[in-house]
């Protein structure tokens, strides 16, 4: 089984700092310090509204991201001029529509092959790794190879509604679609919803997930428990056997 990292997702610590216009929390410290307490990744995702990560954060992260630092979003013109000239150490692309809340399906690789792979395509010229947002189906996998990606990252929304009504059923898709994405040289990430329920359950029944990104329900848990304690708790919940 592959050790699975965890990358914090930030993005609601900077919805609270654009809610005054002002500069606190500080967006930069707090990345630092979820690396300090454990985390083995940093995750934003810019908005076309720039409602919380904006444009401009995405140097300064890159300047101090000493693990790895992961940018989400739709692969609009200006998206994918701001990620090449950051150069992160990945790129996640999803298919929200402007204007979306947030992600809450894959995408449809098959029918947007020839999208995926031009912008893959100029990410690896890049030297930018690229994983794509994608719903847990083994068919969606095979597409998903096709487009030249080197990860997927399964969406969770659904295992996560589902798990307290039935988990085994809730998982077993993921569990299919990860065995079929190994089979296709493909790494498996996962991320939305997760949280300290059903986390731990996740990791354990999915083979080889590579990296989980939480961000609402780990920064929610934080005002509770305080962001090194909060971290460490997700951490355990990955680890323990």
């Amino acid at each position: 089984m592959a050790k699975t990292r965890l990358s914090v997702n930030i993005n609601k610590v900077a919805l609270i700092r654009n809610a005054r216009g002002e500069s606190r929390p500080d967006l930069i410290q707090f990345a630092m310090d979820c690396e300090e307490f454990g985390a083995q990744g940093i995750t934003v995702h810019p908005r076309p509204d720039e409602r919380h990560i904006r444009y401009d954060d995405l140097p300064r992260l890159k300047e101090v991201v000493t693990t790895e630092f992961n940018i989400e979003g739709y692969p609009n013109r200006k998206f994918i001029d701001n990620v090449c000239r950051v150069c992160p150490h990945q790129v996640t692309l999803v298919p929200d529509p402007p204007g979306v809340l947030t992600s809450s399906e894959g995408w449809d690789a098959l029918a947007n092959k020839s999208l995926l792979k031009e912008v893959i395509d100029e990410f690896h010229a890049h030297k930018i790794r690229v994983s794509i947002f994608l719903n847990a189906a083994i068919s969606d996998v095979a597409a998903a190879a096709e487009t030249g990606t080197d990860r997927i990252e399964f969406y969770t929304g659904t295992y996560a509604k589902n798990y307290f009504q039935d988990k085994e059923t809730a998982v077993h898709p993921h569990i299919e679609a990860a065995k079929e994405a190994v089979k296709l040289s493909l790494g498996v990430n996962a991320g939305h919803d997760l949280d300290l329920d059903n986390l731990h359950y996740y990791v354990s029944q999915v083979p080889d997930v590579l990296e989980v990104s939480i961000g609402h329900a780990l920064i929610s848990d934080a005002l509770y428990f305080g962001i090194q304690n909060t971290v460490s708790m997700y951490l355990h919940q990955i680890a323990k056997k």
